[in-house]
């Protein structure tokens, strides 16, 4: 019983459309469709469900996706089970955003 609000999911399609992107495409539906039906009230709920999902402050919370090749940032607001696409990228360009901020 889930009801995470993903904004949005046009974010994670233009990626894994990118042709050098394509095999991202599996691992982010996967992810995606997990997260929309996700209760999630605190960080302890994704830490059950993600162990490697990291917390960077802000409300910010990392992904590794695909065999931890791509980073997914996300902004979750807990009390409105909402959560926004931040970030979907590769571990070079996930490593030149300031990931607490985006």
């Amino acid at each position: 019983m889930g009801n995470m609000r993903i904004i949005s999911r046009a974010t994670l399609r233009s990626f894994w459309e990118n042709p050098k992107y394509l095999d991202s495409e599996q691992a982010l539906k996967s992810w995606f469709d997990e997260a929309k039906h996700a209760n999630w009230q605190i960080p302890q709920d994704i830490k059950r469900k993600y162990r490697s999902a990291s917390f960077v402050g802000n409300n910010r919370v990392v992904f590794n996706i695909h065999g931890n090749k791509y980073r997914l940032v996300v902004a979750v607001n807990y009390k409105f089970s909402m959560c926004y696409i931040r970030f979907v990228g590769t571990h070079k360009e996930y490593d030149a955003i300031d990931v607490s901020t985006i």
